[in-house]
């Protein structure tokens, strides 16, 4: 019976362990296809299983101060992440990742996207996708962007929001909206590929979107190795290296 209990305890601290590996990981809805790659990356070198959960950056941050068991916060910006630090849910203030650009999408023949955007205002385009502004930090650029050309007010009732980029991309590529802003990470995407045309809108416009992350307090507390790990990895250079390839700027 001892015997027993011996291997029953080895084997629970065996199944203990491995529940230990499994990381989640909360990620603004702009990195779902680099993060795909990053996270085979690091479960090839780690052999750490992660979890992604992808939303806003602001629905993320609502999320988690209400208690979602996350471990890692990838935020489309600095001001969600440091907002949690400051709330006492993150371990350390954030440090940026990567910089990111904001393109011009559409898949409707006839439509060419410009950098000055001032195709927005053409009475072919009835519907223009955004991200959220409240809750979506590429949502924010993109008004940012449109209100540097004065062009908000002349196109704000065409303007359709999604709760995310995902949402976002979604109204673009099923022709709900004739054209939309999204991150530039998104059409470089090998799913994305091949579909519609898209422009690099003019950086003067708005400010490259500084994003960060940050070790969560429940990270820290249940999953505190593979978190750590996770977190480092984000920030070395075989991690730069997928970064660049998805049209990030890393510094």
């Amino acid at each position: 019976m001892k015997k027993f209990n011996i291997i029953f305890f080895v084997l629970l601290l065996s199944l203990t362990s491995v529940a230990q590996k499994k990381l989640t990981v909360a990620a603004a809805a702009n990195v779902q296809f680099v993060l795909n790659e990053l996270v085979k990356d690091f479960d090839n070198s780690t052999g750490i299983k992660t979890n992604i959960i992808l939303s806003s950056s602001g629905k993320l941050t609502a999320q988690i101060k209400e208690g979602a068991p996350y471990d890692v916060f990838v935020s489309a910006d600095m001001k969600y992440p440091q907002e949690l630090y400051k709330s006492g849910y993150a371990i350390d203030p954030p440090k940026v990742y990567a910089n990111g650009l904001l393109v011009l999408w559409t898949i409707q023949p006839g439509i060419k996207p410009v950098a000055d955007l001032s195709v927005l205002t053409s009475d072919a385009i009835k519907k223009i996708a955004i991200a959220n502004p409240q809750t979506a930090p590429y949502g924010e650029a993109s008004v940012k962007a449109m209100n540097y050309y004065k062009l908000y007010n002349k196109v704000k009732d065409k303007l359709v929001f999604g709760e995310s980029i995902s949402q976002t991309n979604r109204y673009i590529i099923s022709g709900s909206a004739d054209i939309g802003f999204t991150a530039k990470s998104i059409v470089l995407a090998n799913e994305m590929k091949g579909k519609g045309i898209w422009v690099d809108i003019d950086r003067k416009s708005y400010q490259p979107i500084q994003q960060g992350a940050v070790i969560l307090k429940h990270g820290n507390e249940t999953n505190q190795n593979a978190a750590k790990k996770f977190y480092d990895y984000l920030y070395s250079e075989k991690a730069k290296i997928i970064l660049k390839k998805y049209g990030y700027m890393i510094k």
